[in-house]
């Protein structure tokens, strides 16, 4: 089984104006939660770990996790309300953005919480803002600690300024995380943020010799590049695709990658160790097929397996 731990919230699209205020259209997401669905719509066993809000909006997550046959066990509910991502255009047609949840549900995952981890995880996904912001990310690194040469631990920092502007907090974060995980997956755009001026591959060679075991950088429209210790450089290219969004496509390729890792044998430490560079070639490639998909459609609509056959 894998764990995805994380945030599940609400994305608030302003849907139009009307005689007396605003249309809006709310959908699931939160870059976890949009990991453990992909999962799921692969055909992975995904248990989601985190903390739901019992009003009605925490109600409706639990129902999406549900239908989509996420595993709820390790799921803490809480009082506290449901977090909003809220989404707007400017008069020239740019996204805005807003975040309602400065003490949102997402955040209080209590530390004894992750004692609902089975026993029997493979493979541990941590990312984004609860990465960063207590009380829960105290939570997730008692975790990390306690999965240490026992599961995977996959990493994406998926910078998220609005939640936490402070850039410095990203960084620690990520020196903290760089030497306990065995596939970092970060954005070029988030490298751009964090370290601008800074080569990739200078940052993925640092990495590597601080205990990194894979490091992903996905490129947008430029594909991808992967870095292993003995498997080398690996490059992939973008698959054409008519673009309707990009939301929800690094979370599909992170997905994709664990997926690859599970269907092939490798979903462990030391099977992410003895990756082949054939190895990281076809997990990239399969990866950037599954972010495509998701591109190709409105929303975080992640791919089923049988889209990948």
């Amino acid at each position: 089984m894998l764990v995805v731990a994380g945030e599940a919230l609400m994305d608030v699209f302003d849907a139009g104006a009307t005689a007396t205020g605003l249309t809006l259209d709310a959908r699931i997401g939160g870059s976890p939660y949009n990991v453990a669905l992909g999962l799921a719509r692969l055909g992975q066993p995904v248990r989601f770990l985190g903390a739901v809000s019992t009003g009605w909006m925490g109600e409706r997550l639990m129902q999406a996790m549900r239908d989509e046959g996420i595993d709820t066990a390790s799921v803490v509910r809480t009082a506290k309300p449901t977090s909003m991502c809220m989404i707007g255009l400017d008069a020239q047609g740019v996204p805005c953005y807003d975040f309602v949840g400065a003490d949102g549900a997402d955040r209080q995952l209590p530390s004894h919480a992750i004692t609902a981890v089975p026993s029997a995880v493979q493979a541990l996904h941590i990312g984004s803002y609860t990465a960063v912001v207590p009380p829960i990310s105290a939570s997730l690194r008692q975790l990390v600690e306690q999965l240490q040469g026992q599961a995977l631990i996959s990493y994406d920092p998926n910078v998220r300024l609005i939640v936490e502007p402070q850039l410095e907090v990203w960084r620690d974060t990520l020196a903290h995380m760089v030497p306990r995980t065995q596939l970092l997956k970060v954005s070029e755009e988030d490298l751009s943020l964090l370290f601008p001026g800074v080569p990739v591959a200078e940052l993925a060679s640092r990495w590597l010799a601080l205990g990194a075991g894979w490091v992903v950088v996905t490129r947008g429209g430029d594909g991808a590049s992967a870095w292993h210790p003995t498997a080398g450089l690996c490059d992939t290219g973008p698959v054409p695709v008519k673009v309707v969004d990009t939301v929800g496509a690094g979370d599909t390729f992170q997905a994709a990658l664990l997926t690859w890792l599970a269907e092939n044998g490798q979903l462990s430490p030391n099977g992410v160790a003895s990756m082949k560079a054939e190895d990281c070639g076809a997990a990239l490639r399969f990866a950037a097929r599954a972010a495509a998909i998701t591109c190709s459609r409105r929303g975080a609509d992640l791919p089923r397996r049988a889209e990948l056959r």
